[in-house]
């Protein structure tokens, strides 16, 4: 009994019929072959396009790998500080928090 799935259905806002639905963006209508659930399609590639952004340059600097050895030095040396910066800002919201209950 545990192995079967649960079915699900859902109507076609476009022909007003039943289809089985899977609860993807992707399903389409049995009968006219339309998206089950244009919204669910359109913020699958909405949120596909926040997760292919590059993170912002100001979190952490960018170590190039074109970069000579001076520069790489200097900018580990700065990406350090950066990290410790947020590690120590983290630690101070933590104290904070703790203390407010």
């Amino acid at each position: 009994m545990a192995d079967t799935p649960l079915l699900a259905s859902k109507k076609c806002p476009n022909c007003q019929q039943w289809s089985k639905w899977q609860h993807s963006p992707d399903d389409r209508c049995e009968h006219c072959g339309e998206l089950l659930d244009p919204r669910a399609r359109q913020s699958a590639l909405e949120r596909a396009e926040l997760e292919n952004q590059k993170t912002s340059s100001l979190i952490l600097l960018e170590i190039k790998p074109e970069d000579k050895g001076v520069i790489r030095f200097f900018k580990t040396i700065v990406r350090g500080g950066q990290l410790a910066f947020a590690a120590i800002l983290s630690f101070i919201v933590w104290v904070v928090t703790v203390a407010a209950g």
